[in-house]
């Protein structure tokens, strides 16, 4: 909880202030397509921040290695994901879509850890 909750706390305030920035300073600046790109690594960033402060509260109750290992892979999703929608969308440089997928498996692989790590605790 000490590093989940906080770090998604954290995570979720980027993403309001990445989400307003996009909606006010970059309206006009990017094109449709390349503001919905923002868009959705605004979107996907905050519904993992907020994920990431459930991985807290599992951790306040089940702590295991499983636990922190969703942790960081959702955490890192965050960069991978949301951070190659954010730079692609900002410089226009296509070959940065190619690490958002890397981004997604990373949040596939970090929900799947988390279900485990709370089946793997259950009586």
């Amino acid at each position: 909880m000490k590093t989940w909750f906080p770090l998604g706390a954290f995570l979720a305030a980027l993403a309001v202030m990445a989400g307003a920035f996009g909606a006010h300073a970059l309206k006009t600046a990017l094109s449709p397509d390349m503001l919905a790109t923002y868009e959705t690594g605004a979107r996907y960033h905050l519904m993992h921040a907020l994920g990431l402060m459930v991985v807290g509260l599992v951790a306040e109750r089940r702590p295991s290695r499983r636990v922190d290992a969703a942790g960081w892979l959702i955490a890192g999703g965050v960069v991978l994901f949301s951070g190659s929608l954010y730079a692609l969308a900002i410089t226009g440089n296509r070959s940065l879509g190619a690490i958002t997928p890397l981004g997604g498996v990373s949040w596939i692989v970090g929900w799947i850890m988390l279900g485990l790590a709370v089946q793997a605790a259950e009586p």
